[in-house]
């Protein structure tokens, strides 16, 4: 393996809407935005606070007040540009999908691969790694949940952002299984955001 691919590529969190169906993208914005008072405080003030950044509701001052439909087609545009704004919001449907996350887990653990703990704060790493690997692909993950999970009401888009948020991987460049766990496993940046 030559020094460059030894090294973590990571590329922007906003990255992702070059693989999500404009429909689905509005799908996840609606989900997290509804879902919003299931959710921990603490992904709760981080939606809140990136929403009143970056988010124009007509008619609101502070837009993270609006009604989730109306905040959701006014999210569209910066979920397209603000990597901190898609971190955010993928973990509140993270977070707000619970079953959904503990059946991808187990099924990419049993994959063999390398993942952060189900608590790790991946909205602290600088984004997406670039190398997804080879053997399986998104279609290969959503025929695994359907037989280990007949019940399972998701869709492949469902099953699939949620293998890309668990394993923090955006399928830009395939590579060999055996590649990938030759690369260390990124650690989220400390954040002192508690008082």
């Amino acid at each position: 393996m030559s020094e460059e691919k030894s090294k973590l590529e990571f590329i922007p969190f906003h990255a992702i809407n070059e693989f999500m169906r404009t429909d689905f993208r509005m799908t996840v914005l609606r989900s997290a935005l509804l879902a919003m008072g299931d959710l921990s405080p603490q992904t709760q003030a981080s939606v809140d606070r990136l929403t009143k950044k970056y988010v124009k509701v007509p008619g609101f001052r502070n837009s993270a007040k609006a009604p989730a439909s109306v905040k959701a087609v006014g999210m569209v545009k910066p979920f397209e540009k603000e990597p901190k704004l898609v971190a955010a919001i993928l973990s509140a449907w993270v977070e707000a999908h619970p079953e959904l996350t503990n059946q991808i887990f187990e099924i990419l653990s049993g994959f063999g691969w390398k993942l952060l703990p189900l608590e790790a704060p991946r909205t602290r790493l600088p984004g997406f790694l670039t190398q997804w690997p080879e053997e399986e692909d998104y279609e290969m993950i959503y025929n695994t949940y359907t037989e280990n999970f007949p019940e399972g009401a998701h869709s492949v888009d469902e099953v699939s952002l949620m293998a890309v948020w668990l394993a923090m991987r955006l399928p830009v460049e395939k590579v060999s299984k055996s590649e990938l766990l030759e690369l260390p496993t990124p650690e989220p940046a400390e954040e002192e955001s508690e008082s």
